[in-house]
């Protein structure tokens, strides 16, 4: 087979697996929720397999203690989460009020500086991109929506989600090794040099990431508690739970958390201390967290990380969501891997290209 062939027969296999994905996207979400959780308990096993339990008996056990500590947790947060959801809605009358107030002043003199012509233009722009920003939002979270628990209950994804994870990681190796076995034989060294740089890029991302999401829900959580902000924990654990998005966790519980603040506080001082918990959060995690959790060779930009979400949750909804990311990680090692090719190519370099077999020949 020629190498035009080839490669229109990946991009082929390519564009149905797209198609495929998107047309299952729905039903997908408990079986990839499933795959991550075995996909990240895979050490585990592997390490207590060469401590002498059986694949079997490990897999059990790593996935009974991880779904408990998992609904323990969640039994003991509910009803806390649930009391600051309700003290927060019961706020947010008192939250616009406060708001309305700041913005008055300017409002004033904006109406003194503006002609009425140039304030009903300004209306007409601010509304036109209210409305588009709706639009959107409406856009995804239906897509969220439709993509996740609209076709699975809680119930349903409870119940799925733990059998495909106990399955894949009992047989991962297997499954592993029968996909090995059936990469072609030239090209295999080549394809798993590749996703040996995937499994890195993934590994050292999600593992390295959820560390640092949970070091920054227990201090963004424990810090706006101590404060006194109301429904702080709630706030804390929010922007916590999506820092996996750079930047995006300390700005939306930056503003939040001040907003809150303002609405609550007559005084300056705590008003500051909830502003620095959030810079203090941030701070540690772009230079002590992310550098030692994590790691700078991993290879993905902060830029593409929130474009891959985004996409993702546009496209397949809460499934593109769990997908964008090792998505993200094989788009981005594939493309490394084709611009080394290319740089060693007669298109770069304008004469022949000097292959490994080449060097080798004139070293000897």
């Amino acid at each position: 087979m020629s190498r035009e062939k080839r490669t229109l027969f990946w991009i082929a296999g390519l564009a149905v697996f797209v198609f495929v994905l998107h047309s299952l996207s729905g039903i997908l979400m408990p079986f990839v929720a499933g795959m991550a959780i075995a996909y990240f308990l895979d050490p585990v096993a592997d390490k207590l397999e060469d401590k002498g339990l059986s694949r079997a008996l490990a897999t059990t056990a790593i996935i009974a203690a991880f779904f408990f500590v998992a609904v323990g947790v969640l039994v003991l947060l509910f009803p806390l989460l649930q009391a600051q959801v309700v003290s927060l809605a019961a706020f947010i009358p008192d939250l616009i009020d406060t708001f309305r107030d700041y913005a008055e002043p300017f409002l004033e003199r904006l109406r003194a500086d503006l002609s009425a012509r140039e304030l009903e233009r300004l209306k007409e722009v601010a509304g036109g991109y209210a409305g588009t920003a709706i639009q959107w939002m409406s856009g995804l979270l239906g897509g969220l929506l439709k993509g996740g628990l609209a076709v699975f209950n809680v119930l349903s994804l409870l119940i799925i989600t733990p059998v495909v994870a106990f399955y894949l990681l009992r047989d991962w190796d297997l499954i592993v090794a029968r996909f090995d076995s059936y990469l072609p034989r030239a090209a295999a060294p080549t394809i798993r040099e590749q996703c040996a740089a995937i499994d890195t890029t993934i590994a050292g991302f999600v593992r390295g990431q959820a560390s640092v999401c949970l070091v920054l829900m227990i201090w963004y959580g424990f810090g706006l508690s101590v404060v006194g902000l109301e429904s702080g924990l709630l706030v804390g654990i929010g922007a916590g739970a999506i820092s996996f998005i750079p930047y995006l966790g300390a700005a939306i519980g930056l503003i939040i958390g001040l907003g809150i603040a303002l609405a609550q506080f007559s005084d300056w001082l705590p008003i500051a201390l909830v502003a620095g918990i959030f810079i203090i959060g941030q701070t540690a995690e772009s230079y002590v967290l992310t550098p030692r959790l994590v790691g700078g060779r991993i290879g993905l930009h902060p830029v593409w990380i929130i474009f891959a979400l985004l996409a993702g949750g546009a496209l397949f909804g809460f499934t593109g969501v769990l997908l964008a990311v090792p998505a993200a990680a094989i788009i981005g090692v594939l493309i490394r891997f084709g611009l080394s090719r290319y740089l060693e190519s007669p298109l770069y370099k304008g004469g022949k290209a000097k292959t490994k077999k080449t060097r080798a020949r004139k070293k000897k």
